[in-house]
């Protein structure tokens, strides 16, 4: 199971249990069907997961002086500089964070790979950029 997987299960392990079985059993089955899916498909899945455990109704209160009192647990959760889209409807308030690039997500990325066997020369490089922007000003002239 990809790593990804792994770690939401094991997330998930303190969430409260529907009625029926124990969360650890629970558990246990989602990681044995996970494990017979293909690693393409589990992150697929991972995803469709958090988002339906992130989507828990969560009841907050506004205080005299006008603020959300927000819970511990989501607190922990907002960044310094992370930043929200509120949307107010007659009904609803939804804040929904504006996706952003992550450098350290990047980092960890780039750090796990193997060494390139072929890596590029600078030069190389450079031949290519020269290759892009030549077929970028090219299609612009053709568009006018």
């Amino acid at each position: 199971m990809s790593s990804r997987a792994l770690a939401l299960a094991k997330r998930s392990e303190g969430k409260p249990a529907p009625t029926g079985a124990a969360p650890t059993k629970k558990i246990a089955t989602l990681v044995k069907i996970m494990e017979s899916l293909p690693e393409t498909l589990q992150e697929k899945v991972v995803e469709h997961l958090q988002e339906y455990i992130l989507k828990s109704n969560i009841t907050v209160t506004v205080n005299s002086d006008g603020k959300l009192e927000i819970p511990a647990d989501i607190e922990a959760q907002l960044k310094p500089g992370y930043r929200y889209t509120v949307t107010v409807t007659a009904d609803n308030i939804v804040f929904q964070k504006v996706a952003g690039f992550d450098w350290e997500e990047l980092r960890q990325r780039r750090e796990s790979l193997p060494p390139d066997p072929n890596p590029m020369t600078m030069e190389e490089i450079c031949e290519l950029v020269r290759e892009v922007r030549r077929e970028k000003r090219l299609e612009r002239e053709s568009q006018q």
